[in-house]
């Protein structure tokens, strides 16, 4: 079939997909996600949940987890809009351990995201409004819930005030981070 490519990151398991889509007079047609052929890239085939967030401009979510034994491997794109992308390496065995990656997924260009288990994920919406998918490989667990601080990380943020969740404000810094992670 050859609908998806993978686009390797510089952290480990972590892909830009980029999706083909169908195009005629009616307007497009994109398929983000195909039982088979993610089977055949050996990439995660099953997905348990997914959900969409609406953001407007400046919101900021993240960057979050699932901690250990109910860690995800996401697949994320934005369907409406435009969204900076964020994903953190937590796994202690990883040569990318605390290095993170930053992605622009938009409307336009129809990327999709693949982030394994052991990465905290966030987005900023950078378009007046944004719409955001997330399929994950487990159901969401309160319990086993964490992050770390989005401002944390060494990213240059542009000149920017997020809006940010009660809970986003109070994670935890990087550096001051102990990660379940192996």
């Amino acid at each position: 079939m050859g609908l998806f490519k993978l686009k390797n990151t510089r952290i480990e398991g972590c892909y830009e997909i980029l999706n083909t889509p169908f195009v005629d007079s009616r307007g497009e047609f994109v398929k983000m996600y195909h039982s088979e052929e993610f089977r055949q890239l050996n990439i995660c085939s099953a997905f348990e949940e997914n959900y969409y967030s609406v953001s407007e401009r400046n919101v900021l979510r993240g960057l979050h987890f699932q901690a250990p034994p109910y860690e995800s491997v996401k697949l994320v794109t934005c369907l409406s809009g435009s969204i900076v992308d964020v994903v953190v390496d937590l796994r202690k065995s990883s040569k990318t351990y605390g290095e993170y990656l930053v992605i622009e997924l938009n409307d336009e260009n129809r990327k999709s995201l693949y982030v394994p288990g052991g990465l905290a994920h966030g987005f900023l919406a950078t378009s007046e409004r944004a719409i955001f998918l997330s399929h994950n490989s487990k159901k969401y667990n309160h319990d086993a819930e964490g992050g770390i601080r989005w401002d944390s990380i060494g990213y240059a943020w542009k000149d920017i005030s997020p809006k940010l969740s009660d809970k986003d404000r109070s994670l935890p810094l990087l550096r001051d981070f102990d990660t379940p992670f192996n």
